[in-house]
């Protein structure tokens, strides 16, 4: 069963929090599929993972850079899961329904805490996945950390 995790951000933006997130996955040998809500801002994180912090990269790719089922985190706007990965992370209004959940062992779900339109669809997300029985776990950002403050299931 996967879990859903919900990433509010509030104190950094996603250019700053996505990256230590997906780090931690690739330290534990998972492959990432980032699913964006525009192939404008598919393309712009795409750039920005590249040159984030000066002394790393964070290893990635788009379709068109490379066999697609090699990248350790693939970026898209689209539907297209072609590198296996155990995690699906969803930002900037991406969606996912609840049933494609379920080939994931975790799906990470990172939105605007100052767009009030993202938090309500957050919210929405939330009510589903805890309504079909998965596990939910809501983060927030307090202090530059992220700190648990609700889970079900």
């Amino acid at each position: 069963m996967p879990e859903v995790l919900f990433y509010h951000l509030t104190e950094r933006p996603l250019e700053s929090a996505s990256p230590d997130i997906l780090e931690k996955c690739l330290e534990r040998g998972w492959r990432v599929t980032l699913r964006a809500g525009s192939e404008e801002r598919a393309q712009a994180l795409n750039v920005h993972y590249w040159t984030y912090r000066d002394e790393s990269f964070l290893p990635h790719g788009m379709a068109g850079e490379g066999p697609p089922e090699k990248q350790p985190v693939y970026l898209t706007a689209g539907d297209e899961i072609p590198n296996d990965p155990q995690v699906l992370m969803l930002v900037d209004g991406a969606g996912c329904a609840v049933a494609e959940m379920a080939r994931f062992e975790r799906v990470v779900m990172m939105f605007d805490g100052h767009d009030p339109d993202a938090v309500e669809a957050a919210r929405g997300v939330w009510r589903d996945v805890s309504g079909a029985g998965l596990r939910a776990v809501y983060w927030a950002q307090d202090g530059g950390r992220w700190v648990k403050r609700a889970e079900t299931g």
